[in-house]
């Protein structure tokens, strides 16, 4: 049985931000990911069992200076088969490694959904967005009416 290497599950264990001080001048952000465990877990799907990996991660946004902090928790479950499973939970457990395109995928999608709550978190608590917004920029040159022919 062929099976694709797929993440099945996502939730946060941990959700925490605190505005320390009021938000004045000049504030750098700084993001930081990291994946904190790999272990291997059994899930229940229908009426069988399938063997998982779990990734544990922590996202943080330090706010300099020190007005506030963003800080969420969780796991990812990502469906493998079981012999890569064991290879990737002994890698870990040796060199704190996984294979580069299973942590790209599990470090995109840990991004996209932290990033969201962040940004939610931060307007809840008039903190500055933790990522960048797209803004519109005007040039200070006056608009011209078409020219009638």
């Amino acid at each position: 049985m062929v099976m694709l290497m797929v993440i099945v599950g996502f939730n946060f264990t941990k959700i925490s931000i605190e505005k320390t001080a009021p938000v004045k001048g000049k504030i750098n952000i700084n993001n930081n990911i990291s994946i904190t465990s790999v272990e291997k877990t059994e899930l229940e799907l229908g009426t069988s069992e399938q063997s998982a990996l779990r990734f544990g991660f922590e996202f943080t946004s330090q706010y300099n200076p020190k007005v506030g902090l963003i800080d969420l928790r969780g796991e990812i479950l990502y469906l493998e088969e079981v012999k890569k499973i064991k290879e990737i939970v002994e890698k870990w457990k040796k060199e704190k490694k996984v294979p580069k395109e299973i942590m790209a995928e599990v470090l995109n999608q840990t991004l996209i959904k932290c990033n969201i709550q962040a940004l939610i978190l931060s307007k809840d608590l008039n903190l500055p967005p933790p990522i960048p917004l797209p803004k519109v920029k005007m040039d200070n040159q006056p608009t011209q009416p078409p020219k009638k022919e």
